[in-house]
């Protein structure tokens, strides 16, 4: 029987510190056995764990999110390809919505973003009258993918 991983085999293997390792298993996403000595004993499944709640927390997932997610994976095996693809369905729109946004924000940086302010001269193509005002407060042409048209 394979021997499991130490707490810094996993910090080492994953970027991660030990002390968040720490946090994330007092949070219930990673469960390491312990060995009779009393020190943790990671599976190698878990360095996917790990590596999936960084990425979902640069994401902008919650800690609750993420563990929302986790909890559709199994506890008794080691998840398998199937297991990963139906909790990634979980978070998937909302990443191709966080990309869109991105996208939206890089097209327009350097022009109107929807905020409404009417600074820009370009405003008076992008937001005649402050129309956007309407759709609600904040940058709603980066946010939403809003537009309005100059005949509207």
């Amino acid at each position: 029987m394979k021997q499991g991983l130490s707490i810094g085999d996993v910090a080492r293997r994953t970027g991660l510190s030990v002390s968040a390792i720490r946090f994330y298993e007092s949070r219930g996403l990673v469960k390491p056995d312990r060995r009779p000595s009393g020190q943790r004993e990671f599976a190698r499944a878990d360095i996917r764990r790990l590596s999936f709640i960084l990425i979902a927390q640069q994401m902008g997932l919650t800690i609750e999110e993420i563990g929302e997610v986790l909890s559709d994976l199994p506890d008794n095996r080691t998840p398998n390809k199937a297991d990963w693809t139906r909790i990634s369905q979980h978070f998937r729109k909302r990443l191709d919505d966080h990309i869109a946004m991105v996208e939206r924000l890089r097209n327009r940086l350097d022009g109107c973003i929807g905020c409404g302010c009417l600074s820009l001269k370009t405003c008076k193509l992008y937001n005649p009258d402050d129309r956007a005002r309407a759709a609600g407060p904040g940058p709603r042409f980066v946010m939403t993918g809003e537009s309005i048209s100059p005949q509207a």
